[in-house]
């Protein structure tokens, strides 16, 4: 498996970010008393989060930390499955609309961050590893690329 570079979705494969986002945006806003109307993509997000709250990654990412526990665990035939393929010698990057500051908490909680190279959007992470990297959604994806 040299040679190999993998793309996984986060939300998909590893840690489903979504339900913390929302959570977050719901505190945020009661927070601010602001009422936080943001697009679906977290990507064009953060532009509307920039005017309505200025500097909110730190925001993002101490109420991330402080409740990563509650909504995201290790899976162990998931990080099996990691860890064989960077055994082998895969690259593994992971992609996702979500800010970087969540994305990262989500993979350290899930056991994940040591096999995983770079994160960033889908373009970032085929660029990082080459452009070649063959994209991973589901934990079904990942478990049949780490046998065969």
């Amino acid at each position: 498996m040299a040679g190999l570079a993998l793309a996984l979705d986060l939300d998909g494969v590893l840690a489903d970010t979504r339900p913390l986002w929302e959570a977050w945006l719901e505190d945020a806003a009661r927070r601010a008393r602001v009422e936080l109307d943001v697009p679906e993509d977290r990507e064009a997000a953060a532009g509307a989060l920039d005017e309505a709250l200025g500097d909110w990654r730190p925001l993002l990412a101490r109420f991330a930390a402080d409740r990563a526990p509650l909504w995201f665990r290790p899976r162990a035939d998931t990080n099996a499955a990691l860890r064989r393929l960077a055994a082998a010698g895969a690259r593994i990057g992971v992609f996702s609309d979500a800010p970087r500051e969540l994305a990262e908490i989500a993979l350290a909680h899930a056991g994940a961050a040591r096999e995983v190279e770079v994160v960033g959007t889908l373009g970032d992470v085929q660029v990082a590893l080459g452009g070649k990297a063959i994209v991973v959604r589901s934990r079904e994806e990942l478990a049949a690329r780490s046998l065969g």
